[in-house]
């Protein structure tokens, strides 16, 4: 099942995608201030063109699991993004992927992708 991540923030949106298995994840792009409705517009071409079977935003929970102030945001615009796609949309716990890609926020969010990837074939 291919996915798209994305590492959600109101300056820089990363994005990542996965193959069509649903095996390996690269980093695809970032997209500018995606809460406008112009970086919105570019983000959900960005997504589409992708051509996703989920759509997996990072929830930014603080270190002890809570929904901070960041995480409120980002589950605001995980409804606007399900209003828009016809697609699922999914929340990931997205805990240190800034970290561990140096910056790069489509590095974070592939980084995100592969965590959840992992997860989701474990489940199986």
């Amino acid at each position: 099942m291919k996915a798209v991540a994305l590492d959600f923030g109101s300056a820089r949106t990363g994005v990542a995608a996965s193959d069509p298995s649903g095996t390996l994840a690269r980093p695809v792009t970032i997209v500018e201030r995606a809460t406008t409705d112009a970086g919105f517009a570019k983000l959900l071409a960005v997504i589409a063109a992708e051509e996703p079977e989920v759509l997996v935003v990072g929830m930014p929970l603080t270190l002890r699991g809570d929904h901070g102030e960041q995480a409120q945001e980002t589950a605001g615009f995980v409804e606007r993004l399900r209003a828009a796609v016809a697609i699922p949309v999914e929340t990931y716990d997205e805990r240190f992927t800034s970290v561990l890609a140096g910056g790069d926020d489509a590095r974070a969010a592939a980084h995100l992708l592969s965590s959840y990837l992992d997860h989701r074939s474990a489940r199986r």
